[in-house]
């Protein structure tokens, strides 16, 4: 589980700092995403890892997909569009990914014409960083496939999908680098999860991202 841990710790560092062990082309477009879609895995990812579908002591947990490479090549080809233009550190980058997808993806509960004017209204400081910052976070998380058919979805984090109260404790150290203090403990409270999901369906379109 350590092991785990330190593969897990590699990869997010380098999701967010655009080092070697996640290449993204920098080219835009999904001829270029599908391409790099190959190199989306965690680096060490040739080592045995861990079956995430069980604890240390054996005991069933969620289903979570954690290497990239597994799920749909749309599913992949999204994920890398959302990622690179959340690591320029601009949310007017995440335009064209939006206007990509076949409806504008849900980021609030009433509909938003402009969700990049929306984010800089729930950012923290006005520029829609801290929006970039939890959606990258989020995706390192891990995803959990729901659904069926046309319901079928990739959903990030996995615990958004998870019973709260049956989460390992490793899952849990998760949890807690993706929710702040003050949101986790009434999450822990509650059993509800109340933080940022994303979802995206099999065929890649990006149906929401929001609390």
């Amino acid at each position: 589980m350590n092991r785990w841990r330190n593969i897990v710790v590699v990869g997010l560092a380098a999701l967010v700092a655009g080092g070697s062990a996640l290449v993204y082309a920098p080219e835009r477009g999904r001829s270029g995403a599908v391409q790099t879609a190959q190199n989306v895995q965690i680096a060490a990812s040739s080592e045995r890892l861990p079956d995430p579908a069980k604890d240390g002591n054996g005991t069933d947990s969620p289903k979570v997909i954690y290497d990239p490479a597994t799920l749909p090549a749309p599913v992949q080809r999204m994920l890398n569009e959302i990622i690179s233009a959340a690591q320029t550190g601009n949310l007017e980058a995440m335009r064209a990914v939006l206007e990509s997808n076949e409806l504008k993806p849900m980021v609030a509960a009433a509909h938003v014409a402009d969700p990049i004017q929306y984010w800089k209204e729930q950012s923290a400081d006005g520029t829609g960083r801290d929006i970039l910052a939890s959606l990258l976070n989020i995706i390192a998380s891990g995803a959990m496939p729901t659904g069926t058919g046309h319901d079928e979805m990739y959903v990030w984090p996995y615990f958004a999908e998870a019973d709260i109260a049956k989460l390992t404790p490793p899952q849990l150290v998760e949890f807690y680098r993706v929710v702040p203090p003050d949101a986790a403990a009434a999450i822990l409270k509650s059993g509800d999860y109340a933080y940022y999901r994303l979802g995206i369906s099999p065929s890649g379109v990006w149906h929401y991202f929001i609390k």
